[in-house]
């Protein structure tokens, strides 16, 4: 089903069954039509050799703040105060690193969603969390603030658990902050293994939905306690 001028998303039950969770295709990647998508519960995926397709799964993976597994072996690393954790100091460095994490012919980071996720970044709905050894940045991972939800888009690790650390803090101050809960948007085994479970996508649209208006200051601090 293709989207309509002024942006409107066909209701998400309309979604198909196969392939899971296509809703709509065509639009475009401008600021206000993200901003309706993900306040829907809906995201662009795709490939640079197809048109904008829209998704919204029929079960949702999310990862609970509370909920996110940190081996002993992380633990032991977080605790020796070695990488330095920002936020929002390095947004396009990361979404780069993030697309040249991916083989070319499997990112569905293309420059025109790398300059739709700038112009998120430069409204204040796009955020980076960002991993620092000296002065390299080793691991990062970006999103999109809707209400209490932070939808992860993408992360990326140039060292041994680049990511998991700035998905550990993360979700350290997510759940200080008062989100809900970490939009992984789509299940796969990794996800799995660091606590992510599955909802359908109608629990997902009324937590979404309750908490639209819930926003969030994002004043992220570095500072964690891992004991």
């Amino acid at each position: 089903m293709s989207i309509k001028i002024p942006i409107s998303f066909p209701p998400l039950h309309t979604a198909s069954d196969d392939p899971d969770g296509l809703l709509a295709v065509g639009g475009d990647l401008k600021t206000s039509t993200l901003r309706i998508a993900y306040d829907e519960g809906i995201f662009p995926w795709f490939s640079s050799d197809s048109p904008i397709l829209w998704w919204s799964p029929s079960n949702r993976c999310i990862l609970r703040p509370d909920n996110y597994h940190i081996s002993r072996r992380l633990k032991q690393k977080l605790r020796q105060n070695k990488f330095n954790v920002t936020s929002d100091k390095a947004f396009e460095r990361v979404i780069h690193a993030c697309a040249s994490n991916r083989a070319e012919n499997d990112t569905w980071i293309t420059s025109d969603m790398i300059d739709a996720y700038l112009r998120l970044h430069k409204e204040g709905l796009a955020h980076s969390i960002e991993v620092w050894e000296g002065i390299e940045l080793v691991g990062g991972i970006y999103g999109v603030v809707s209400g209490a939800i932070f939808s992860g888009e993408s992360m990326f690790s140039k060292i041994k658990d680049g990511s998991k650390i700035a998905l550990a803090y993360l979700c350290y101050w997510m759940r200080l902050s008062g989100f809900i809960f970490l939009d992984c948007q789509i299940e796969n085994p990794h996800l799995k293994s660091l606590g992510a479970v599955t909802i359908k996508r109608d629990e997902f649209v009324r937590i979404l939905k309750a908490n639209k208006t819930n926003n969030i200051n994002w004043s992220f601090k570095m500072k964690a306690n891992w004991d």
